[in-house]
């Protein structure tokens, strides 16, 4: 017995052993390029492990002045807002006209868009460029966010059906006696419990937004209209590298998606596994 006790708290202690190592390998990466950005070019050029011997927070200024990453900030968070909204409220709608009605065609335009979330979105990059050059639709405000509500939709329908018909349908049978209206059964009633999954959708498609780069670089052509992924091209150049300020430029950029992961997170867990817990 007191082998056996012995020998489960040595695995265990060699488990959580591999379980801290294993975090910090996650963690470091952050940490050493939140204080890479605090360095001068000479510092990192000696030493890119070490610590900065005097914090240089020109970086940021210059990242931001030079680099252009206000422009490029401000039109990521306006094409990640405006996609989520089109997103969360065209999937919210078909999801529930998928999971309440039964017509005609219902299951064919469900695998249509299950078929949207098996394809792979990046082999559809020279057709979307070709489309949108023949509609004349580069390089304008708008035109990130055609394909990232179209290949956003998908796996948005995909939870917030599978969450809809979790829900008992005699709540929306008791409304409707009532007297209240469907719109206002869906907006008063049926939205604010799927709050979970919608939480799960806004979080999955503001991060994939976010960090979307390749029809972001082929779409977009003007430098005030490059979204963060893109404008963090401009420090590098042809034959060197500015790496703190590069670091900085990281930094500002990443920033955002950590604090949204970090408060809404369990929001995430919540969404994926509710209708599995209901059912």
């Amino acid at each position: 017995m007191k082998r056996r006790r012995l020998l489960g708290k040595t695995l265990e202690i060699l488990l959580n052993v591999m379980m801290l190592l294993f975090s910090f390998a996650c963690i470091f990466p952050l940490i050493w390029m939140t204080y890479s950005s605090l360095k001068t070019q000479k510092d990192f050029s000696l030493n890119i492990i070490s610590l900065p011997l005097a914090p240089q927070f020109n970086n940021y200024i210059e990242a931001i002045r030079t680099g252009k990453m206000h422009i490029f900030f401000l039109n990521s968070m306006f094409i990640g807002i405006i996609s989520v909204v089109f997103i969360i409220a065209i999937g919210f709608i078909t999801a529930y006209c998928l999971s309440r009605f039964n017509f005609r065609g219902r299951n064919l335009i469900y695998v249509l868009f299950l078929f949207g979330m098996l394809v792979p979105v990046h082999s559809l990059l020279v057709p979307v460029f070709v489309q949108f050059k023949w509609l004349g639709l580069l390089n304008k405000r708008l035109t990130l966010i055609l394909p990232y509500v179209a290949f956003g939709l998908p796996m948005a329908i995909f939870l917030l059906e599978s969450f809809i018909k979790t829900i008992p349908i005699e709540i929306e049978e008791a409304a409707c006696i009532d007297g209240s209206p469907i719109a206002v059964t869906l907006m008063k009633i049926i939205m604010p419990i799927c709050r979970p999954a919608m939480s799960t959708v806004l979080i999955l498609t503001f991060l994939h937004v976010w960090n979307e780069f390749p029809f972001a670089l082929i779409l977009i052509k003007s430098d005030y209209l490059k979204t963060l992924p893109v404008g963090l091209t401009n420090f590098s150049g042809q034959y060197s590298v500015d790496y703190p300020r590069l670091m900085a430029a990281l930094v500002i950029a990443t920033l955002p998606v950590i604090i949204v992961y970090l408060l809404f997170s369990k929001k995430i867990i919540q969404g994926m596994t509710a209708g599995a817990v209901k059912g």
